[in-house]
């Protein structure tokens, strides 16, 4: 009975201890998820079932292990963090400081990816590739970056830093700072140079192309005006 009352203590000590540790080391990560986040209710929460936190502490371990070259041993780790929250990072994927992504499910961020930090992704997002070419192959995030849901970043390409990547655009070429980006492919809508404050509005976003329709049709209802 006292053996098993300590190992109870013991297990306890260990979760606390775990608690903590992730509180000290990923400290970024949890208060950006405080912040970008109206859902999250404390810090415990966060810490214990977010799994956008659960898959970075993978990734931090897979990575380390991927720069010492044990790759399979990185990889499986990454595997692992794929089963265990359905987002797969590739261990090879460089990732900045206070990084969220909000629920998550379908992530992928490709081997030679590099995010900055502050960087919020949301779910089914991926950070890929467009063919078999070795070397850097993946897209560059730059810091303070929104990625919206679906939205697919591909290639060798750079997205600047304060950007915001319009729910399920296609990105296939580099991203100035400030500016948004929407549509299949994306286009580019420019932010007058200011960087862009993160209110999480994802359905006031100007579309340069619906924005060229409207000016179009005010066009012809003028000259409709002047004939009559």
């Amino acid at each position: 009975m006292i053996v098993v009352i300590y190992i109870l203590l013991a297990l306890v000590l260990l979760f606390i201890l775990k608690i903590v540790l992730i509180s000290i080391f990923f400290y970024p990560e949890i208060k950006a998820a405080q912040r970008k986040d109206p859902a999250a209710k404390s810090f415990l929460e966060i810490v214990l079932l977010y799994q956008g936190l659960h898959v970075i502490i993978y990734h931090r371990i897979a990575h380390f292990f991927y720069r010492l070259k044990f790759y399979f041993f990185a990889r499986f780790i990454s595997q692992l963090a794929r089963f265990l929250t359905g987002i797969e990072i590739h261990p090879g994927a460089k990732i900045g400081r206070g990084v969220f992504i909000d629920h998550g499910m379908g992530v992928v961020i490709g081997e030679t990816t590099i995010v900055g930090d502050n960087v919020l992704i949301y779910q089914g997002v991926t950070l890929g590739g467009t063919g078999l070419e070795k070397g850097k192959r993946h897209p560059t995030v730059g810091n303070n970056v929104v990625i919206g849901a679906g939205a697919k970043i591909l290639g060798n390409i750079t997205i600047g830093e304060n950007s915001y990547i319009g729910a399920n655009a296609v990105v296939i070429k580099d991203v100035p700072a400030n500016s948004t980006v929407v549509g299949v492919p994306a286009r580019l809508t420019k932010q007058d140079g200011k960087k862009i404050e993160l209110n999480l509005d994802h359905i006031h976003i100007l579309d340069p192309v619906m924005s060229l329709i409207e000016e179009l049709k005010e066009r012809i209802e003028s000259l409709e005006r002047k004939i009559k």
